[in-house]
């Protein structure tokens, strides 16, 4: 069995989308913060100079989605085949291009420009993005429009599929009690 070490600031960031990952599959992992003022000290010894890293079995692994890639195909929330794995690919490619281009968006005054592009992906209220369970994609959505709604708590009034989705990603037993005991943080 396999210990990971996961490397990030006191905030969930780019770090959150590995610990929900480790939560939806049940799996333990040090998760290990620094505070901004002792980053400095640490820098050097982190691959790139930059984090989130996960550490696997004493090797580190730096970039957060190789991280959440790497953790999806290794707890079974990657998809059931390649073409699976694909379309979730392509969906959490999406959430980084909406990522890039809120706030663009959130000033933006036509509101048929507003429209949310994963309104078209998750069709006829399906519970989760790809297939029948939930993927890591369905996570990294979830992860996404929660640094969006702690913005604009409002935001996602007008799109009842993505409400359905974030209230499904919710119920997962597992996710529920990650949900419930993670500290509260800055970002």
């Amino acid at each position: 069995m396999s210990t990971y070490k996961l490397y990030y600031f006191n905030g969930r960031g780019r770090a959150e989308i590995a610990r929900l990952i480790f939560a939806a599959a049940g799996e333990k992992v040090e998760d290990i913060r620094y505070e901004g003022s002792k980053w400095p000290s640490y820098k050097s010894k982190i691959p790139l100079g930059q984090m989130p890293v996960l550490e696997v079995d004493g090797v580190k692994l730096p970039q957060s989605m190789a991280i959440a890639r790497f953790l999806a195909k290794q707890f079974d929330l990657a998809g059931k085949d390649n073409f699976e794995q694909a379309k979730v690919d392509a969906v959490v490619d999406t959430s980084i291009d909406l990522a890039l281009k809120y706030v663009p968006i959130h000033f933006e005054k036509d509101e048929e420009k507003k429209k949310n592009r994963y309104e078209q992906i998750l069709l006829n209220g399906a519970s989760f993005f790809v297939g029948k369970q939930l993927t890591w994609a369905d996570l990294e959505v979830y992860d996404m429009l929660d640094i969006i709604i702690r913005i604009n708590g409002d935001i996602l009034q007008a799109y009842p599929c993505l409400q359905h989705h974030r209230q499904e990603v919710e119920k997962q037993p597992k996710i529920a009690v990650y949900l419930k005991s993670r500290p509260a943080t800055f970002f």
